[in-house]
């Protein structure tokens, strides 16, 4: 699991809203482990709105990264264009430009890519074009 912890967290490095850690429970974080009540390890906290809560799904990347952006993160809204970052933004703008077809052409051809090697950046950038393709597609009537 470490591998897809620290690849999650390369990913929200960035994120105003995210914050990804991890704490050595038989060392300099037992403190803390003991403060959140950490018995088995890996165990994965998150909080919302200051409250702790036990994190049950799954342990590769790819679930990880699900459950934080549609639970945690703050997304970049397609409509509005709130908490998007300028190349979001540029890309939002590009893609209202084209129909839902070719929207939708792009959010499968993008979705194929996502098993091949990588850059980091790329493949976070990877999965922001299908997560704001995904969310165009989802309001299609309001773009």
């Amino acid at each position: 699991m470490k591998p897809a912890w620290d690849q999650l967290g390369d990913e929200y490095a960035d994120s105003s809203s995210v914050l990804i850690g991890d704490s050595d429970c038989t060392d300099s974080g037992k403190s803390l482990c003991d403060k959140f009540d950490v018995k088995g390890f890996p165990t994965i906290k998150y909080w919302v709105d200051g409250e702790v809560q036990d994190y049950s799904g799954g342990r590769d990347y790819d679930a990880l990264n699900e459950f934080v952006s549609t639970t945690l993160g703050k997304l970049c809204d397609v409509i509005t264009l709130d908490d998007c970052n300028d190349k979001e933004k540029g890309y939002v703008e590009k893609m209202k430009g084209k129909g839902a077809d070719e929207r939708e052409k792009q959010l499968v051809r993008l979705t194929g890519m996502k098993g091949n090697d990588m850059k980091s950046e790329l493949k976070k950038w990877l999965n922001k074009r299908i997560s704001l393709l995904t969310a165009m597609k989802e309001k299609n009537d309001e773009l």
